[in-house]
């Protein structure tokens, strides 16, 4: 019995190449309307004294999500004010939390909506998990500025 080795034509892999690469494809719509609301997380953060306050654009690096808000809290009941506070604001906006993690630790607590994943970590808990080192290839928004022209 012969086995006969077989390798995909150069349509075929420029076929599975553009299917990979759409994945990265967004909505400019919907990817307008997550830069807002991430930065309306920040600016929640920073209302409820968060500190460090980094949106991180992570569209061209992953398909999972679009940004990562990360924000330092002092205190078990800051971190909780923080994220409670973006859940109505997102809910507001009509955008629903997909999951949440950490609600009853004192150190991290995450908020998943999809497009948007709020961070807010205990000083301690930022430095271990370093997520702006580990997504360096992110570029860093300056959400101020995106709100600004929002107005």
């Amino acid at each position: 019995m012969t086995i006969t080795e077989s390798t995909p034509q150069s349509s075929e892999m420029e076929t599975a190449n553009e299917s990979t690469s759409s994945n990265y494809e967004r909505n400019p719509e919907q990817l307008s309307q997550s830069l807002l609301l991430a930065c309306r997380c920040a600016q929640v953060a920073d209302e409820f004294r968060g500190g460090d306050i980094v949106v991180l654009d992570l569209t061209k690096i992953t398909p999972e999500f679009d940004y990562f808000v990360i924000t330092t809290g002092k205190s078990r009941r800051q971190l909780h004010a923080i994220i409670e506070e973006a859940d109505r604001m997102m809910a507001d906006q009509g955008s629903k939390r997909l999951g949440i993690e950490g609600y009853a630790s004192n150190n991290w607590i995450l908020q998943d909506y999809g497009d948007v994943v709020l961070h807010v970590f205990d000083p301690e808990y930022r430095e271990i998990y370093d997520l702006e080192r580990l997504w360096g290839d992110a570029e860093k928004i300056d959400w101020k500025s995106v709100l600004d022209s929002q107005s």
